[in-house]
């Protein structure tokens, strides 16, 4: 029987020996970051794992086989290859029966670092509750995704196109954990804070290692979040920020943009409307999130559980 997903032989060997492993998604490198930048970004992101002395393990979907840890080519294919498409978590099992190659969102990169029995998962921000949820009941596939998949995922919250207290909300009625990297406050991705308190804080990756033990001896399914805030000096200006989104959002609605259109929509907006600021800060979001996955991955690796 074929396993899915396929691993790698770094990851394969260092899952058997209890190494420290970090899964990333690939969807930032087929469709969020610009090419062809974003193949130069996805070898950093793997190289910052590395030098910590952690295995990358980035996930995507290769002709219809699921993988976990990509060789350079592969990378390459992802990166660059302007067919590639990308896949929730519900578009997993059409993409393999099609034999696509496919970046993987949160949801679905999710569901195969579980599959792996990888615990630890890099991302940049999760998706969430859309602005005017009640006339077109857009969420995100990531939020029930997480509410029944048992993996770590360090994020710097969700970005502030959403309707962040609406997600918090529905994180909660999910039960899904979400926990402050050393702040009581939910990131907003592009901003170091939204706003929105947060009632639980963890100040080193050993605490966050040890929560991960105790919800493994409760028997949860759920998800744990931790969110990252970005550096407030290395955060998108935030009046330039909010005049920006203001833009983008009235940009969109004269447009006729709705549901799950209107996302990259105002992503490419703010992009422009940045000179690609909004993309450094992209950057400095994902390193931020991986180099904090190593330092997990590796403290629940030291607990050998």
């Amino acid at each position: 029987m074929v396993a899915i997903p396929e691993l790698s032989s770094d990851v394969r060997d260092a899952l058997a020996a209890g190494r420290p492993v970090v899964a990333l998604e690939s969807t930032i490198l087929s469709h969020g970051l610009p090419r062809p930048g974003n193949l130069e970004a996805a070898r950093s992101f793997e190289a910052l794992l590395t030098e910590a002395g952690v295995v990358a393990a980035t996930i995507a979907i290769i002709d219809g086989m699921p993988k976990a840890g990509l060789t350079s080519y592969e990378l390459e294919r992802i990166a660059l290859d302007e067919s590639v498409i990308k896949v929730s978590s519900r578009d997993l099992a059409l993409a393999m029966a099609a034999k696509r190659t496919a970046g993987t969102t949160v949801a679905a990169t999710s569901v195969l670092a579980a599959r792996a029995g990888i615990r630890v998962f890099a991302t940049g921000g999760l998706g969430g509750v859309h602005r005017g949820y009640a006339e077109s009941l857009d969420e995100s596939a990531d939020l029930t995704v997480l509410a029944r998949t048992p993996v770590t995922v360090v994020s710097a919250g969700v970005k502030s196109i959403l309707d962040i207290p609406a997600t918090l909300e529905r994180l909660e009625t999910l039960g899904v954990v979400v926990a402050g990297f050393r702040t009581s406050r939910f990131p907003a991705f592009y901003l170091t804070d939204s706003g929105h308190d947060l009632d639980w804080r963890l100040d080193s990756p050993a605490e966050i290692a040890a929560v991960m033990a105790a919800r493994d001896l409760l028997g949860d399914r759920s998800a744990l979040l931790i969110a990252n805030p970005l550096p407030a000096d290395k955060q998108l200006d935030p009046a330039l920020h909010d005049r920006v989104l203001g833009e983008a959002l009235t940009a969109a609605a004269t447009a006729g943009v709705r549901g799950k259109a209107v996302t990259p929509f105002v992503l490419d907006h703010m992009q422009r409307a940045t000179a690609g600021r909004s993309v450094a800060v992209n950057l400095d979001v994902a390193r931020g999130n991986i180099a904090l996955a190593a330092e997990i991955a590796i403290a629940w690796s030291d607990l050998g559980t």
